[in-house]
């Protein structure tokens, strides 16, 4: 279902690539916790860049978020794709980068979740923390914070079953 709607969005097939491999990562790192919901993983993870579909600037998540709605998605799949940039983007950062003043920084588990496995596949190849944070470092005024909360969520999603 996800997958026509970025069809008829007339979604780029990269983005569609791209969104796939999210929904593989999320699905993956969902597994190690009981207390998720798969079904808003799945969706939110193949719907966060629909609005890439109409943009390809940081708006892309309100834009995103908008086309959900419209289509019917619960609030829950609808946070996903609001919250899904980087780390996530506080009240503050947002209305120096020209976002509607507000908080994007993920909440549940499942946004955390989608947003981190966004972080890890680059075009539709996961990647390491590591490369991301170098991504970061060139392309990012200020990327502390952004770097702070992108370790925060690997320490929460990632490390604890590294070894497993």
């Amino acid at each position: 279902m996800e997958i026509q709607i970025l069809k008829k969005e007339k979604c780029d097939e990269n983005i569609i690539n791209h969104s796939i491999a999210v929904r593989d990562k999320a699905l993956e790192i969902a597994k190690q916790f009981d207390n998720v919901d798969l079904d808003i993983i799945k969706k939110g993870a193949l719907l966060h860049d629909i609005g890439r579909c109409k943009t390809h600037n940081i708006n892309h998540a309100i834009v995103g978020a908008r086309l959900a709605k419209k289509y019917g998605y619960s609030e829950e799949v609808i946070k996903i794709i609001e919250r899904h940039v980087g780390a996530g983007i506080s009240e503050e950062e947002s209305s120096d980068i020209g976002l509607p003043k507000k908080s994007y920084i993920p909440k549940t588990l499942e946004e955390k979740i989608v947003a981190h496995s966004d972080n890890l596949i680059h075009g539709d190849k996961e990647v390491s923390i590591d490369f991301v944070i170098k991504k970061w470092e060139k392309c990012m005024k200020n990327p502390k914070k952004n770097i702070e909360r992108l370790k925060e969520l690997n320490e929460l999603l990632i490390e604890p079953f590294e070894h497993k």
